[in-house]
């Protein structure tokens, strides 16, 4: 943008991404009367910074109404705003800007994948903007304050229930009670936070943090019981008997799935959702000396590095692609290199093989990348007369997440076991009953959930208007 005082603002259309780096360095910052030129764009941008995202030039021209980091976030939080705002040191600031939208920054700053940072234009110059981490700062600082109060802007008759506690229901019941909602959140696990309690070991995501953010969602006057697995009737009808007038599902894909191969049922072949959440609930787990990991995504990781912190002395992660293709977030694989996880890349298992009932070991086959399939990576392709044995204590198979439909009686559901939604409204085949986060998408990642739940209240309030 070039603007001065005698002339109009002229902005490159073609070229703005609408990040305000111009407006910050404006005079407007610093001398109050140019923030009241009603003929100037940054005036206009100091009084109201939403102004950009109405610029009829970069609507013309096809730019993005959003910086490409806002643009990017599941959430489209105000990256620029509360990065700039920590920047002059501004931290209650920004951490309510960030809690407008976000019911789990804290969390969000421990484990998000940052596609914000990946879209920084930044890094055109040097890196990208660091802003997973400026947010975990700014919200484990202000945490020391005490939480920043919200209350709801009116009071709602209707009562709404959410079945699952992981961050889609937290996130629905956090916006829902904001709404003025009566809320109730149930959940079958003896404790709260569903996946990122059990399903991401204490190492990554502090145990304290996710229970702060959810004691804070706790006082907006939200009602949270544990052990309680709700199944609905196949009309319905359960949540009417009950008092509610709407429901949202969120219980997540709590299954591993399977590897159907010979010899997966001896004893210490494990499954990475199960193994994880055995020890998150804090039973005894043995593991042995030598541990076998099959995959490449979070929970593969999550699994190595828990069974280095059990005392295995090998530990290596097996995974069909190369390390280019694996989904893990690229911080934790150097985390899980750096504590000696062992990388064995483009092999797969076809059998483990035991001693009596008891795994031993694990015969795999060495492959090659094909042809793109429908995920669009290339396709890995078993190489004849390559198999290999490997001895293993414990083989953890940690390769995706299926729903349980067992609590999803007369549900429309996809033939994998996902729910079915109308996917402008989150609406499920049961009347008032909505759904969002894995269960509907699949295993997936946190801050995608958090966007579904709030999704999914917006979708309950427009339909309890």
């Amino acid at each position: 943008m070039v603007e001065g005082r005698i002339y109009k603002p002229v902005v490159q259309a073609e070229t703005c991404h609408t990040c305000n780096v111009c407006i910050r360095g404006c005079p407007a910052e610093r001398i109050p009367e140019y923030r009241e030129e009603a003929e100037s764009l940054r005036g206009a941008v100091y009084r109201n910074p939403k102004a950009l995202r109405q610029n009829p030039l970069a609507k013309a021209s096809g730019a993005a109404t959003l910086p490409p980091c806002q643009e990017a976030c599941p959430i489209h939080q105000d990256t620029r705003g509360y990065v700039g705002l920590i920047a002059r040191g501004k931290f209650r600031e920004a951490f309510e800007l960030i809690r407008e939208v976000n019911p789990l920054p804290a969390v969000c700053g421990y484990i998000c994948h940052h596609l914000c940072e990946e879209a920084c234009l930044r890094d055109v110059v040097d890196d990208p903007v660091p802003i997973r981490l400026l947010k975990r700062f700014v919200a484990e600082y202000e945490a020391e304050r005490g939480n920043i109060p919200l209350r709801p802007k009116k009071k709602r008759r209707e009562r709404v229930l959410i079945v699952g506690s992981g961050p889609a229901g937290l996130a629905a019941a956090n916006d829902l009670a904001l709404l003025g909602y009566q809320v109730k959140m149930v959940e079958a696990l003896p404790v709260l936070g569903g996946m990122l309690r059990t399903g991401i070991p204490a190492f990554r995501l502090p145990r304290e943090i996710l229970e702060k953010e959810i004691d804070a969602i706790k006082e907006l006057g939200v009602e949270m019981e544990t052990g309680h697995r709700f199944i609905f009737d196949e009309d319905g009808k359960s949540l009417e008997k009950l008092g509610f007038q709407a429901a949202f599902v969120s219980i997540g894909a709590q299954k591993s799935a399977k590897l159907r191969i010979p010899g997966e049922n001896l004893k210490g072949v494990l499954h990475g959702v199960e193994f994880l959440r055995d020890l998150n609930l804090g039973k005894a787990v043995d593991v042995g000396k030598r541990v076998s990991v099959i995959g490449g995504g979070n929970v593969a990781l999550d699994v190595a590095r828990s069974a280095v912190r059990l005392g295995a002395k090998k530990v290596a992660i097996y995974y069909r692609r190369t390390k280019n293709e694996m989904p893990a977030i690229p911080e934790e694989v150097e985390e899980a290199r750096v504590e000696g996880v062992a990388f064995r890349f483009l092999c797969a298992p076809i059998r483990i093989l035991g001693k009596g009932r008891k795994a031993a070991e694990m015969e795999c086959v060495r492959m090659k990348l094909g042809e793109p399939d429908e995920t669009g990576r290339r396709k890995p392709v078993p190489i004849e007369g390559s198999t290999f044995r490997v001895e293993a204590d414990t083989i953890i198979a940690a390769i995706g997440q299926e729903v349980d439909r067992s609590s999803l009686r007369g549900f429309e559901l996809h033939p994998d076991g996902r729910v079915r939604i109308d996917p402008e409204t989150g609406a499920t085949s049961l009347k008032g009953i909505f759904a969002g986060g894995d269960v509907v998408s699949g295993p997936g990642w946190a801050i995608d959930a958090i966007s579904a739940g709030k999704k999914g209240a917006a979708s309950i309030d427009q339909y309890l208007a």
